[in-house]
């Protein structure tokens, strides 16, 4: 099979020998477009009669819409999409809300990085139907490749907004050129540009094996958009025409509001009041005159096109008619300005969707950004508070997105948590850098030192200079810190799974979804494997989901393990079966271990959104495991859970259970689902199909689920929330029992105290004075021991139990810094200890 590289270069060969056939020339023509061939090689239209390059920046000497500027329209960010979608809907589009650009229905990626990635893979494969059809949506994406050139080059963005205008339909149905006249019309009457200002270049596009024309608009030297036309898929046997034909039009929001407006910068445009008020904050006034010279020329200095930065340098300057220095004085204050506003409204953005920085996953580029920007305040000394720039953001994007104003105070404390672990990271610098001072610091070095212990090139820098010492940053610098992470996060990923030979076995009917407490039932055998069994249908629950399968008897023998294979569930047995393929056979489930993992999967949804009431809306489930024993749930958090916190989960949660909130299960389709209940349903990842099962607690929760679950919340009977661990930046894991377990643990607590106080020689309630008392003589013995000298016996006397008062448990467990329930635990082992001492005295 080609690549979606040789695809494209193949396809976009032959549809310019057919143009007509491929692209919407007959809107063209009639509106007087000629096709003409650039230099380059691209084929473009244009009504210029004296035209003779393609129009891009690279073709026709840069941007060039600052001056003159060809839009009869200014339009504001916000005035963009208001425009827009006011025309698309007089259109026949409908305008949807934007999806969050933390991706939880897709397990492919950890953010959107373009509109149509809304709509994979379910809606493009025709498998689901989309939410309107046709429709537009303002959809933010983040993606991290041009982070070195995020204010510098005065276009660059990692967090944009691409308008889509999208359409997926039969071929009948199929009207490229309907929809191509209608962003004509956008570019024409809704910015005010004319024909002879706009050209269109022929191009085409691949990806996933789909593949199609592609028409992309330029004006000035700015590409403001493209339509991609998915009409095709390339098969074993060739390319085949797709049974649903997908209009996929991206186009930046930054953009039409630059070029409308003409100011130097997209920043400029884009969130003009957070450039003014870091501009006052700073006290820097860059000269208007020389950036102007500057901007058409920043560009050059993208640093994936370049080899030597210095050289380029020397280029615009040379252009500018400016000294390098004095450039370079002027213009790098102002791009770390640009880069901080750009940056904060990321982070505003994907926080308030609930990502975390970390050093894990997407969260890594985000704390690659939150860290860039932190190292500019610190290069140029200046007095910045990053939240109250997201604050700025979020004001003035409330007419669009009000929804960024609704977490602030998450999005806050998140922010200060990274500043404060960024500060940490500035003390360990200097002693890291004294160490490696001799060597040659490459920048092999710089991009391990910042992967493995977050530590930015410039704190290096900085702390090599006052030694004496220089050290060269990579230009592209975060771009190859980005790339060496995603490399080991890939190859980390990669792992093989054995398969059974099921080739020709029909889907399994997974009955377990009804009615969590049917566990006797009849099944036909469709195929034995050795030890493996297939039915036609069970209502045995595979391990998935983080949930433990099911024990039980197939015809009297024993089931040891049940999991999923595509859509077959195999039954694996203790011992080869007595039984043969097509055998009718009686099943049984093993009720008490039903019970207990449904309990412990209801529960893990409680704690769930407990923890999220408690710790905030950035909570959601990274992860969780119901076994027989106990639970736990994984869940994004920015910092450790501390024990008071625990106890206010473990409250809320228990509250809940005495509600006795009905538990729901039923199937929506999947658009119903979203449309109702937002994407926060995707707590445990991805779910597949048109038809997803959701779990509802009314006025509590609601995700999308396929575990076993009680069919009340009092049915949970009680949960224990045994303690919390951070397993990995950002993700903390909380371990609970729940129902039988619970009442378990508890019993094994109390037998646990009454052992203790008779160890102790107390009474039960004295526990927390004796274990005070050890502690202290304990630290004495201790402290004894290592100057060499023995207590006297009296000093190491215990107090009789009649002299004990009443103690709070409370109060011990503050002294050991340990949980009350951990107190008796922790006298034992002093004890113990006391004793041993004494022994070897």
């Amino acid at each position: 099979m080609p690549t979606d590289k040789e695809i494209k270069k193949e396809f976009k060969l032959k549809a310019s020998k057919e143009p007509d056939k491929y692209y919407a020339t007959s809107v063209l023509k009639e509106a007087g477009f000629t096709r003409k061939k650039c230099r380059c090689g691209i084929y473009f239209w244009t009504t210029n009669k004296k035209q003779e390059t393609c129009g891009d920046a690279a073709c026709s000497g840069g941007f060039r819409f600052f001056e003159n500027n060809p839009c009869k329209k200014k339009l504001s960010y916000v005035d963009v999409w208001k425009d827009f979608s006011r025309m698309f809907e007089k259109l026949g589009y409908t305008p949807i809300k934007r999806y969050p650009v933390v991706a939880r229905w897709r397990d492919d990626m950890d953010f959107v990085i373009a509109s149509i990635a809304d709509f994979q893979p379910y809606v493009v494969s025709g498998e689901v139907d989309p939410p309107a059809n046709p429709l537009v949506v303002p959809q933010f994406c983040l993606r991290f490749g041009d982070i070195d050139n995020v204010g510098i080059t005065g276009s660059h963005m990692t967090c944009f907004n691409m308008i889509g205008q999208h359409m997926f339909v039969s071929p009948k149905e199929w009207d490229q050129a309907r929809v191509f006249m209608d962003i004509k019309k956008w570019l024409n009457d809704g910015m005010g540009i004319p024909d002879n200002e706009i050209t269109f270049h022929e191009d085409a596009w691949a990806g996933g094996g789909n593949f199609g024309p592609c028409m992309e608009f330029f004006s000035r030297g700015v590409e403001i958009g493209n339509q991609v036309y998915m009409m095709f898929e390339q098969t074993e046997h060739g390319p085949t025409e797709l049974k649903l034909k997908v209009l996929d039009m991206g186009m930046g929001m930054e953009r039409c509001a630059w070029f409308s407006q003409g100011t130097p910068t997209i920043y400029d445009a884009v969130f003009p009041t957070v450039v003014e008020k870091l501009k006052k904050l700073t006290g820097i006034n860059a000269d208007e005159k020389l950036l102007k010279k500057f901007v058409p020329y920043a560009g050059l200095l993208n640093i994936d096109e370049i080899d030597d930065v210095d050289k380029a340098w020397k280029d615009v300057a040379k252009k500018t008619g400016v000294e390098v220095e004095k450039l370079k004085k002027e213009v790098l204050p102002m791009a770390a300005i640009y880069s901080i506003a750009e940056h904060t409204r990321g982070l505003l953005i994907a926080l308030s969707d609930g990502a975390l920085p970390s050093n894990v996953g997407g969260g890594y580029n985000l704390r690659v950004i939150l860290r860039r920007a932190l190292s500019f305040i610190d290069k140029y000394r200046w007095n910045i508070d990053l939240f109250e720039i997201c604050r700025e953001h979020a004001r003035y994007l409330k007419p669009l997105f009000p929804e960024l104003s609704q977490n602030l105070d998450d999005v806050k404390a998140i922010i200060e948590v990274e500043k404060v672990k960024y500060d940490s990271t500035k003390q360990k610098t200097r002693q890291i850098v004294e160490k490696i001072i001799g060597e040659k610091i490459t920048e092999n070095k710089l991009i391990e030192l910042y992967d493995s212990q977050g530590i930015s090139p410039e704190l290096v820098a900085e702390e090599a200079a006052k030694q004496g010492k220089k050290v060269k940053i990579p230009d592209n610098f975060y771009a190859k810190v980005s790339e060496r992470h995603e490399k080991v996060e890939q190859k980390a990923a990669t792992k093989k799974e054995e398969k059974l030979d099921l080739e020709g076995v029909p889907a399994t009917e997974a009955l377990y979804f009804s009615d969590y407490s049917i566990v006797e039932f009849k099944a036909h055998v469709v195929k034995v494997i050795g030890k493996n069994v297939v039915l036609d249908k069970t209502y045995f629950y595979p391990t998935s989901g983080g949930q433990l399968h099911d024990e039980g008897k197939i015809a009297g023998e024993k089931v040891v393990d049940i999991f999923k294979q595509g859509n077959v569930i195999v039954h694996a047995m203790a011992a080869e079966p007595r039984f043969r393929k097509n055998d009718d056979v009686n099943c049984l489930i093993d009720w008490q271990t039903r019970l207990q993992l449904a309990q412990h999967h209801t529960a893990t949804h409680i704690v769930n959104v407990a923890a999220k009431k408690l710790l905030g809306h950035h909570i959601n489930q990274a992860g969780a495991k119901k076994t027989l024993e106990k639970a736990h749930l994984d869940i994004t958090h920015y910092q450790s859970v501390s024990d008071e916190e625990l106890k206010e989960i473990e409250k809320e949660s228990n509250r809940i259970i005495s509600e006795k909130h009905d538990v729901k299960t039923y199937f929506m389709s999947r658009n119903d689902a979203e449309k109702k209940f937002g994407m926060e349903i995707y707590q445990g990842g991805a779910v597949p199909g048109k038809q997803i099962r959701i779990v509802e607690i009314p006025g509590v929760d609601v995700e999308a689920c396929g575990g076993t679950h009680v069919k009340n919340t009092a049915d949970v009977n009680k949960i224990v929330v045994l303690k919390s661990t951070k397993i990995s930046d950002g993700i903390v894991r909380l371990t609970f029992t729940a129902g039988i377990a619970a009442e378990k643990e508890a019993k094994e607590e109390q037998n646990l105290v009454a052992e203790t106080a008779k160890i102790l020689g107390v009474k039960e309630s004295q526990i927390p004075a004796r274990a005070e008392e050890l502690f202290s003589k304990w630290k004495k013995a201790k402290k004894a021991a290592k100057k060499g000298k023995e207590l006297k016996p009296e000093e190491l006397k215990l107090t009789s139990t009649e002299e004990f008062e009443g103690d709070v448990l409370a109060k011990a467990a503050e002294i050991f810094k340990t949980q009350p329930e951990h107190v008796a635990k922790t006298a034992q082992r002093f004890l113990s200890e006391l004793k041993e001492m004494k022994r070897k005295g």
